[in-house]
């Protein structure tokens, strides 16, 4: 049974190649970049998705203005459950009246068992028409930890594949050494038996 000996590739050893070398200081480059680089890479991107996503609903908070309407259809009922899950929303029939101006109407998502003459808000662009709410400060979070994820994962996916291709040349390398070593040494061992 033979035992491994830690750290061979790092001592000076007569059978120690140079392709051992590349292999051994790859191997503490992507420790590195794994343990540093990626989750840097990751909170460097989170950030940038989180100013970006910040600012997009602060630009939509100006654009858009809430109003409050009266639903004018009843929405499907409440759905039970035991864990007290959030409640699906329903699209459902609107009127509002913004301050000098008409009477409108829209759909607009209502929770499960809405009925009709209860209140709601709707949000409105520009134009007058209805739209979604700005994202708040929760679904900017989510973005930037998603996206940060992600550039975490992407990054890690790179550094890996990359230590497989030095991996796969190195392997190649040291083949090819030890080919011309046999071509080498190979004759004399034939003659040394025969």
């Amino acid at each position: 049974m033979g035992t491994r000996v830690r750290g061979w590739r790092w001592r000076p050893n007569p059978l120690r190649r140079r392709c051992d070398v590349v292999e051994a200081w790859t191997a503490l480059v992507v420790a590195v970049l794994l343990c540093v680089g990626a989750p840097l890479t990751g909170l460097v991107i989170g950030r940038q998705a989180f100013d970006t996503a910040r600012g997009a609903a602060a630009e939509q908070r100006a654009e858009r203005h809430r109003v409050r309407a009266e639903v004018t259809e009843q929405a499907p009922a409440a759905i039970p459950n035991a864990t007290g899950a959030k409640q699906p929303a329903y699209w459902v029939g609107v009127r509002w009246t913004e301050p000098g101006e008409r009477e409108r109407t829209g759909k607009a998502r209502v929770p499960a068992g809405t009925r009709p003459g209860d209140h709601t808000h709707v949000w409105l662009d520009d134009a007058g028409r209805v739209v979604g709410a700005p994202a708040d400060s929760t679904a900017i979070w989510q973005q930037a930890l998603a996206v940060g994820g992600c550039a975490t994962g992407g990054a890690a996916t790179v550094v890996l594949a990359g230590r497989f291709v030095v991996r796969r040349v190195a392997l190649r390398h040291r083949m090819a050494e030890w080919e011309r070593e046999w071509a080498r040494t190979g004759p004399e061992w034939g003659r040394r038996w025969a």
